[in-house]
């Protein structure tokens, strides 16, 4: 690299140049210009002026991923950075790596060495200088932080920052006074106690070291030679001899380092029994007098330098001898005399090497430390500072301020204990007990005998008596002082922050420290049970930190929303959840879960992560990865030196519970991790599964932190990882798991540990079926069955976190790699997830979710989360969207199959076979391959979608086997009704054959005997009168008549038919045959079908303490009776519309979807008597139906009939042939009106169901199963109809349907919506009719009737024209063939505008009337679902898909509106069965065998329901409503006794009815 100004005029302290001795202001003007340089030089000079935050420092970018090495100087201090944040003690040696370095082992075989390249530096940064600008460019909590991981790193940190640019340096107080340090001195050796204090405020002696002109020893070497024990050496300052530390220093001259010395209380290691601080200054004191005055005056010695002394110069003497120096001045060189100095304050260096020049050295010094008076904390160095004009850093305003207002806060606290009764009265035992009665709300272990509506009406009481009795506190003056300080502008409020945490950091410490020592003497006396039970309980209430104001501010903040909103107080409030998003947005941990009371304020947390996605841009994505493990195994440790961040290690207070805390991530790495943030979460365990489920949950990675030495704590956070683990898959969630194995240093630890990996997969697996029988999910057998893991690379292992034995142990570099790498591959794990990132609200709805579902016993049934919802909803969509799609294709396949085999035989059929049944079999065959490609596209679009990022699709993974099924059983379903339909087409088409050919012979004669009449006519030679002619005719008519025979259709006896197909339906079922018998088929149907408690219903009794009105078993039976009649009826309807002969493959598909609906129903008690009473009820109404039918279709299409219609048409047709006259005109509309128009029409009528249906699903009412049933329960709610109610909760499906078709003829109340359905169908045959009859006009032809069948065929395979008028059509025509063509194209225009305006003025109910496919039939049965209801409420199932396994309602119902009653009291029931779910209570019914049976475990008699619980407590307040306000009209219609309706109801308003409504079916 080359820059335009070199820089080598400074020498280097350690090895100076001769002659670069210069004049002060020389040196000082010469560093103003190396700053500003080196600052460009570095990529620093943006940060000088606006300095570098901690926060853009921690954010997660490219370079904090990768190991590439430094390229360029401006690399250096994000090098430096990065390494220092994780804690490596390898970041001092920072240096450039040059491109031909890193393509060093090229094969060119040169061997020629540029020497010039090995010893010029002048590219190379000092580490000094690096530092320095590091510091010179970063705010004051960088700083701290800086020097906090430097200190933990065993580096020397800056005393006195020097700054050229304005010719000062500042004293370092607040970057150091977060350092905190423990040290056993050897007084404390034998009580093995030992000493933890913030270093600033600890009392030491100081001992500086300085330089004085120039000097061949390296000061600083040799002072980390004095500080380093035999055993290992440290690098603690910067010298000469390290990477890059012999390059000029450009700006650091001036630098004063400090570090401290410690003992560990180890007589044969420590170096000095007592603790001490070592000073280091950089430069000559000759040109820092100024640093050079304040170590004089602050250390208890100062030990100078020097090679060769002038002992005549003034300015030596001045410098050696000043009056001001407090310190013990000690000369380092060889002198010449010795200026008056005693022989004990002189240490000579010739003839010694450096083994015994540090021995000496070491001597001195402890010396000084041991009977040196002169002992200052840093903190009262301030004082020296100022009197020298040395800047102090924490005399900044706003530091001053925000520690002003942090001690009024903190100075008074004596007793920790009390001070949180007197002034954070609100979260304590108020709040442990709210915790409680919110978990009894959800678990009812206490509810006994009582009612559980009242039950919780009354635990809800409580809880408002609580949060009355917190908003009677007063705002204490701590809690304002801290909402003051936290509000203030600017950087204040992080400094008041830091002190507050500093502070009671300092207070707890001192508290615990007394505490510790009173319970080791107490513990000498094992009588002092109760005194040590006592202490005990101190110490866990002794812990104070900043968490405890927030959980303040939470508790005032919930306990406000209880009051009116238009309280003040509440208004007060409202601002408090954005400060502490504020915050949390720069990157202050916010803590999520309350580890005392094991709670959430869960409106709290929502609220600040509101406040949060409003500060930011929308929809940020967050990543989350959490840390759990047991106390002390260095979680915090582990994720501060994995991102840099700065959750709370010991300190000699306990912090329990989780906290999080926001990263940012940079521009350069939000593509590859699709988000914005990621969030930290750090918990500690208190062998709480549901803590545990809670942070797993929310994680995307989760590190389960193991400490080696502790495998009985290990055993039990893998129990609850486990567990946790296991609901999550459950519900959907899939976090990754990485296990951290820690103090496991041995390089050959992964292979030499495979047996361990071994044995813990092994245990995971014995967890994984221990926690599938307790979470009732035992087909989890091994731990891989519940997530992805492998024990290779799910594993790692991480060296200890010390080299070497503290207090003076530098952080482990093994360590810091170590973590580097997991980092490393937990950024690959974010990468690769499939699912994709939360973004802030959703977050907090999983949150919410999660928390709701673990107040709970059983997570896995209680769990409910509007994001699982919302994507079961989109899927659920997409599906029906698919569905609706394939069954659209088969609806138009289906319409022009049925064209075809209408137009088979005839001459405006296409096929070349004569055979129906080969043409019938080439149909199938089509149908079932278009079939197949369909499954085909669906479950490709199934694949398509689930592999998609977007959406949380992952999240109902669970379900895409059901929808795989469900689309082979719609296949399955389409395919039978396809098939019935084209058979009954067939059946039928044939069944006319027969009568088309009479018809057509009859036709031929009539024609042959009018031509006949006509030639007789035309040899008369007197014009004959068109009376004489209709005489003429009339008796030709009658002669020929009398010359056919019309044999007489004879028409089937359908009941026979039917009670046939019935018979050989049942043939198989035993004891059917007789029961057949006892009653005619004629006579069934006739009246409603009822099942009585009679004969084999008798032996079913219900529940001994609340009683239905009839039994359970027989409501059920008569409802599943009721929905198939129903179904029945709907099809005979729509085959006796249309209008065509009975087919037996109508009664074929009625009884096929009889089997089918029973099948699906065995739940329902039914016995063989039902079965056969129910078909003959069906096969009754039926047969009367199709008889009916198909008589009036025999009558219809008998030839006599037919030919005499047709007899006005053949008298006109006689008289225009004999006459002669044009009949261009007259055919053309002849063809059209009586030919085409009838066609068109059965066209549309044919199409315009399925666009009616296709627009309808476009309503969010009608898209999913979920939004229907809420759209009708927020109509009745809106309504407010009693009756309407009963109709629903009694007569549902009667209701849907009809509530389906107001809503159709609501939509088309406009009626020019569907008008344009039908013009486009209309435009569609006139296109295909006008282009046949060009074609037909292509073609060479003479005659007219191979005019029109050439017209017919072109159309044959859209319109069915009826062979009845065509046939009259072509007799007797002698029109001209071009002629009638252009009258013909008149004519269908004309016919066009007819239709158009038949259209727009028919009301859309006849319209209704004509359709094939009856729109509201189709969308109840696609919306009505399986039709199953809940066990106990009869709510509807809500399960989307045709084949769930599983089915669920998203809103129960009060029993007492499904007609329960109290036996006793006759009162209607109040309870709810998802709450009755939670308790201990019991039912009996006739599904189990009148035996009790508890409701918790009520899967095991109804396997396939899933009775999710009432999360929210205000989910069926939408039924509590109604039932409170219909309440009498119930009572009387079901002829019970009113409810005992719960107080809590009666505060239920009809807004909050509607709310829950929405949140019931996840409705934004």
């Amino acid at each position: 690299m080359v820059y335009g100004l070199k820089h080598t005029s400074i020498a280097s302290e350690d090895e100076p140049e001769p002659g670069s001795y210069k004049h002060k202001d020389q040196i000082c003007l010469s560093t103003v210009k190396q700053l500003e340089c080196l600052l460009e030089e570095l990529g620093l000079k943006q940060y000088y002026r606006e300095k570098l935050s901690l926060r853009r420092v921690l954010e997660i970018n490219k370079k904090s991923i990768t190991d590439e090495p430094a390229k360029f100087n401006s690399d250096l201090p994000l090098y430096f950075l990065k390494k220092l944040m994780m804690f490596n003690v390898t970041s001092i040696n920072v240096k450039c790596t040059p491109e031909c370095e890193s393509n060093s082992d090229d094969e060119s075989g040169s061997t020629d060495t540029d020497f010039d390249d090995i010893i010029d530096t002048d590219d190379t940064v000092n580490p000094l200088d690096i530092i320095t600008t590091v510091f010179l460019c970063s705010d004051g909590f960088l700083q701290q932080e800086l020097a906090l991981k430097m200190c933990m790193c065993q580096f020397s940190v800056p005393l006195l920052l020097p700054n050229c640019d304005t010719k000062q340096c500042t004293l370092m107080l607040w970057a150091m006074r977060d350092i905190v340090k423990k040290y056993r001195p050897q007084s404390l050796s034998q009580s093995r106690g030992f000493i933890e204090e913030r270093i600033v405020l600890s009392e030491l002696p100081m001992v500086s070291f300085v330089r004085l002109g120039e000097c061949s020893l390296s000061k600083s070497e040799i002072l980390n030679k004095l500080l380093s024990n035999a055993q290992q050496y440290h690098d603690t300052f910067v010298h000469h001899n390290m990477e890059c530390g012999d390059s000029p220093r450009r700006i650091s001259n001036g630098l004063t380092e400090i570090t401290w010395y410690l003992p560990g209380g180890n007589t044969n290691i420590d170096i000095f029994s007592q603790p001490v601080a070592v000073a280091n200054l950089r430069g000559d004191i000759a040109s820092f007098e100024t640093q050079y005055s304040f170590l004089c005056q602050a250390s208890a010695a100062v030990f100078v330098f020097f090679d060769h002394l002038d002992s005549e110069s003034e300015s030596v003497i001045n410098l050696l001898k000043s009056q001001n120096h407090k310190a013990q001045i000690f000369l380092v060189g060889n002198l010449a005399s010795e200026l008056d100095f005693t022989k004990n304050n002189i240490i000579k260096t010739n003839k010694k090497n450096d083994a015994n020049f540090v021995k000496d050295l070491r001597k001195k010094v402890r010396n000084v430390v041991e009977k040196s008076e002169l002992k200052m904390k840093i903190e009262k160095m301030v004082k020296v500072a100022h009197e020298l004009g040395i800047l102090v850093d924490e005399d900044a305003p706003e530091c001053q301020t925000a520690k002003k207002n942090a001690k009024t806060i903190t100075a008074g606290i004596q007793d920790i204990h009390k001070y949180k009764e007197d002034q954070l009265p609100r979260q304590g035992q108020i709040w442990k007990t709210l915790t409680c009665l919110e978990k009894e709300e959800f678990r009812l272990r206490h509810v006994e005998s009582k009612n559980i509506e009242d039950y919780k009406s009354d635990l809800q009481k409580q809880k408002e008596e609580l949060r009355k009795k917190q908003n009677s506190y007063e705002m204490s003056a701590a809690i304002t002082n801290f909402i003051t300080g936290i509000s203030s502008p600017g950087t204040e409020r992080f400094y008041f922050l830091k002190w507050m945490r500093m502070n009671l950091d300092n207070v707890s410490r001192v508290r615990l420290s007394e505490l510790r020592e009173k319970y080791k003497e107490k513990c000498k006396n094992s009588e002092n049970k109760e005194e040590i039970k006592e202490i005990d309980r101190q110490i866990s209430n002794s812990s104070l930190g900043i968490e405890h104001f927030f959980r303040e501010m939470g508790q005032i903040y919930e306990s406000s929303l209880s009051l009116p909103e238009t309280h003040r107080s509440r208004q007060q409030f409202q601002h408090l959840p954005k400060l502490c998003a504020e915050l949390l947005l720069d990157g202050f941990p916010l803590e999520l879960v309350d580890g005392d009371a094991s709670n959430i304020p869960l409106r709290w947390v929502s609220d600040v992560l509101s406040q949060l996605s409003d500060l930011v841009s929308p929809n940020r994505k967050i990543l989350v990865v959490t840390v759990l493990g047991v106390q002390s195994t260095g979680k915090s440790t582990l994720l501060n030196t994995m991102f840099g961040v700065q959750f709370a290690v010991s300190s000699g207070r306990c912090t329990r519970g989780a906290f999080m805390l926001l990263i940012k991530i940079n521009e350069d790495m939000k593509n590859v991790l699709n988000c914005d943030f990621m969030n930290l979460h750090n918990w500690t365990t208190e062998h709480d599964n549901e803590l545990a489920t809670l942070v797993v949950g929310l994680s995307d990675v989760t590190i389960v932190n193991i400490a080696m030495e502790n495998l009985t704590e290990m055993k039990d956070i893998l129990q609850i990882v486990v567990h946790a683990f296991l609901r999550m898959k459950e519900v959907g969630k899939k976090p990754k798991c990485q296990f951290v194995h820690q103090n496991v240093s041995d390089v050959s630890a992964h292979e030499k540990n495979l047996r361990d990996r071994k044995l813990l997969l092994k245990q995971l697996n014995e967890m994984t079926r221990a926690a599938a029988k307790m979470e009732k999910k035992e087909e989890n057998k091994n731990f891989t069955d519940v997530m992805e893991y492998s024990p290779d690379t799910g594993n790692w292992y991480i060296p200890g976190l010390w080299n070497g034995n503290p207090p003076m142990a530098p952080v482990n570099a093994g360590y810091s790699e170590a973590v580097y790498e997991l980092k490393k591959n937990i950024i690959q794990l974010l990468r690769n997830c499939e699912s994709s990132a939360n973004n802030i609200i959703e977050f907090k709805e999983w949150v919410k979710s999660l928390w709701d579902a673990v107040k709970h016993e059983n997570f896995i049934f209680s769990f409910r989360n509007s994001l699982v919802a919302d994507a079961y909803m989109k899927l659920c969509t997409e599906f029906n969207k698919w569905e609706w799609e394939f069954r659209k294709e088969m609806y138009t396949w289906v319409r022009n199959a049925e064209t075809k085999i209408s137009n088979f035989g005839t001459i405006a059929a296409k096929s070349e076979t004569s055979d129906m049944r080969e043409f019938l079999r080439s149909l199938k065959s089509d149908a079932t391959t278009v079939l197949s490609t369909w499954e085909t596209k669906i479950l490709n679009n199934l694949t398509q979608y689930f592999e998609q990022t977007e959406g949380h699709v992952s999240l109902v993974e669970g379900y895409k086997e059901e929808f795989s099924n469900s689309v082979k059983v719609l296949h399955r379903d389409i395919e039978n009704g396809v098939m019935h339909q084209l058979e009954a087409a067939a059946g039928i088409r044939q069944g006319m054959t027969e009568i088309d050919k009479i018809k057509d012979n009859h036709t031929k004669e009539i024609e042959k005997a009018v031509r006949a009449l006509i030639d007789k006519c035309r040899k008369k030679e007197v014009q004959m009168t068109d009376a004489e002619l209709d005489k003429e005719f009339e008796k030709m008519w009658s002669e020929t008549l009398e010359k056919l025979s019309f044999s007489e259709q004879k028409t089937k006896n359908v009941t026979d038919n039917v009670s046939h197909c019935l018979r050989e339906n049942l043939k198989h079922r035993g004891g059917a045959n007789e029961l057949l018998s006892e009653m005619s088929l004629q006579d069934c149907g006739k009246e409603s079908f009822k099942c009585t408690p009679e004969g084999w219903f008798n032996r079913f009794k219900h529940t001994a303490n609340k009683v239905f009105t009839g039994q359970d078993h027989i409501m059920a039976a008569q409802h599943l009776a009721d929905r198939m009649i129903n179904i029945c009826t709907d099809f005979v309807n729509e085959r006796v519309k249309r209008r065509n002969n009975y087919h037996e493959t109508y009664i074929q598909e009625i009884l096929h979807k009889t089997d089918e609906t029973l099948q699906n129903n065995e739940n329902v008690k039914m016995n063989i008597e039902f079965e056969v009473s129910l078909k003959q009820h069906i096969c009754g109404f039926a047969a009367r139906e199709f008889q009916k039918m198909h008589e009036d279709f025999i009558e219809e299409n008998d030839p006599y009939r037919c030919l005499t219609k047709n007899k006005e048409k053949f008298h006109e047709d006689f008289k225009d042939v004999f006459h002669e006259r044009n009949q261009c005109q007259k055919k053309a509309e002849e063809f059209t009106n009586r030919c085409l128009k009838p066609a068109v029409e059965d066209f549309v009528n044919r199409s315009l169901g399925p666009d009616i249906i296709d627009e309808m699903r476009k309503l969010r009412e009608f898209s999913t199963r979920m939004s229907f049933q809420y759209s009708i329960l927020l109509d009745l709610l809106h309504k407010e109809h009693f009756r309407n109610y009963v109709t629903y909760i009694c007569s549902y499906e009667k209701y849907a349907k009809s509530w389906i078709l107001q809503q159709i003829k609501k939509r088309f109340s406009n009626e020019s919506s569907v008008f344009a359905f039908e013009d486009r169908h209309l435009r569609s045959c006139i296109d295909s009719i006008n282009s046949a009859i060009n074609k037909a006009k292509t073609r060479e032809s003479d005659d007219l009737k191979t005019f029109v069948e050439g017209i017919c065929k072109e159309l044959g395979d859209k319109l069915v024209i009826t062979q009845n008028a065509l046939g009259a059509f072509m007799i007797l025509n002698n029109a001209d063939k071009e002629q009638f063509a252009d009258c013909l194209t008149t004519s269908v225009n004309d016919m066009t505008e007819t239709l158009r305006n038949e259209f727009k003025e028919s009301t859309f109910e006849i319209k209704l009337q004509n359709l094939h496919v009856q729109p509201q039939n189709e969308l109840f049965n696609k919306l009505i679902g399986c039709g199953k209801q809940c066990p106990f409420c009869k709510a509807p199932c809500d399960a989307g898909g045709i084949a769930h396994t599983e089915h669920f309602a998203s809103l129960h119902r009060p029993e007492g509106l499904g007609r329960y009653r109290w036996v006793d009291t006759k009162t209607l029931v109040t309870e709810i069965c998802s709450s009755l779910v939670v308790s201990d209570k019991k039912f009996r019914s006739s599904d189990t065998n009148n035996k009790f049976h508890s409701y918790k475990n009520y899967k095991k008699i109804y396997k396939d329901w899933n009775i999710q619980t009432d999360v929210s407590l205000e989910a069926s307040d939408y039924w509590k409503y109604l039932m409170r306000k219909y309440n009498n009209d119930f009572a009387k219609e079901y002829e019970a006794a009113p409810a005992d309706i719960p107080k809590s109801w009666h505060k239920i308003k009809k807004d909050q009815a509607e709310k829950s409504l929405k949140e019931s079916f996840n409705i934004k």
